[in-house]
Order: C-alpha cells, then sequence, then structure tokens
C-alpha cells in the first residue's frame, strides 16, 4: 500500500510539473505572439449575463493596430462605434445623436485591456495568478487561460481562449466585481492585415454634439 501511494503521489508532482511547464510555455509564446502582431481583425460577438437581468447579445466587426489604436463597429442590434486613436476614446451612437469623448489612461470600459494585443500589456506583470480554467473552451481543441489581476480592475478575472498552436485568439471574457459576465467570442480573425490610421480617428457627423468624460 506504502508503495502505491508513493506512486501516486509521484505520478500527480509529475503531472502538476507537466501541466505548469505547459502553462508557461503557453503564457510565453502567446506575450510574444501579440508583442510582434501589427494588426489584427476580426468579427465578433459580445455576450453580457448579469444576475437577475436578460442576456444582450450584440455583435460587429474588430479592428487592432499597433501602437494602441482600435476600432469597434456595433451592426447589431444597434449601429454604434468604439474608435480609439491610442490617445482618446470616442463612442458614438447615431441613434442618440452625442458622441462621448474620454482620454485612454482614464476609460473603464472593459473593451480597454484589449490594449493586451496591441503589445502595451504584460500577462505576468499584470496579472498576479495565471492558470489554465476549468470550463470547457467555446471550441474543442482550444486552451483556456484564466488571469487575475494584480491591480484593482473594472473586472475580477479574465479568461483568454486561445487555439494552441496557432495562437488564434477565440475568445476574451472579462467577469467583473458583482459577478457579471462579458463575453468577446471571435470568428473570421486576420493577423497582419492593411489599417490605415484613418480608420482610427473619429470625425462627428453635422449636428453631433461631443461630449467629454
Amino acid at each position: 500500500m506504502t508503495l502505491i501511494l508513493g506512486l501516486m503521489l509521484g505520478l500527480s508532482t509529475v503531472l502538476t510539473c507537466s501541466g505548469q511547464d505547459e502553462l508557461s510555455r503557453l503564457v510565453d509564446a502567446l506575450q510574444l505572439k501579440y508583442k510582434r502582431l501589427t494588426t489584427l481583425g476580426a468579427d465578433f460577438t459580445q455576450v453580457y449575463t448579469a444576475p437577475g437581468e436578460r442576456v444582450r447579445r450584440e455583435t460587429g466587426h474588430l479592428l487592432l493596430k499597433k501602437p494602441g489604436k482600435m476600432r469597434w463597429d456595433y451592426t447589431s442590434p444597434e449601429a454604434k462605434i468604439y474608435v480609439s486613436d491610442g490617445r482618446v476614446i470616442f463612442e458614438y451612437v447615431p441613434s442618440e445623436g452625442i458622441a462621448t469623448r474620454i482620454g485612454v489612461k482614464d476609460a473603464s470600459d472593459l473593451r480597454a485591456p484589449f490594449m493586451f494585443l496591441l503589445g502595451r500589456g504584460d500577462l505576468r506583470r499584470d496579472f498576479k495568478q495565471i492558470e489554465f480554467a476549468t470550463e470547457a473552451p467555446a471550441n474543442a481543441g482550444n486552451r483556456v487561460l484564466r488571469l487575475l489581476p494584480r491591480k484593482a480592475q473594472e473586472f475580477r478575472e479574465l479568461l483568454i481562449e486561445i487555439e494552441p498552436v496557432a495562437l488564434r485568439l477565440a475568445r476574451l471574457s472579462f467577469v467583473d466585481n458583482e459577478g457579471a459576465r462579458s463575453d468577446f467570442i471571435f470568428s473570421n480573425v486576420r493577423e497582419n492585415i492593411e489599417a490605415a490610421d484613418g480608420q482610427f480617428k473619429f470625425q462627428p457627423p453635422p449636428g453631433v454634439r461631443v461630449v467629454s468624460e
């Protein structure tokens, strides 16, 4: 019996070390890939769930470009634009006739952490704990990382789902301090595509008022 217990403990240690080695390699490879990435385009579905509230689902197109530029064009159920040149962020909902302006450093929007994909974040520096998540991936064969931020954030944990060979982004999920969850599910992901700087500038349409926050 002592021998069996010893073998079981030894196997458990080997599996734990193997899992940690895989995790470390995956984190390093993911960081390196997005450090080298110049642009990224994708279609997305954003799903918001919160205790006691109905599920909200939105779809659209995402475009990212270094250094720090991003553009979200929401198409359904309502058109809206969220665009940043790396210094300021504009959000514009045509049906409201008002655009809001805020500095990137002051933004608390959950889309702001996507700056990691633009090389501005460091996983090991910015998160105190990184591990494989226990929840199943949206796509079979993918790996899901669970990250806990080192400093106080608008979210208490981040989930990153990636394809383990090409390290292609499949999903980012944020769980906030109240238990609400925002899932960004990506498809048709395109890397290092052409993206003009003008796509990340916001020009208010005639009659649209811009409000600073």
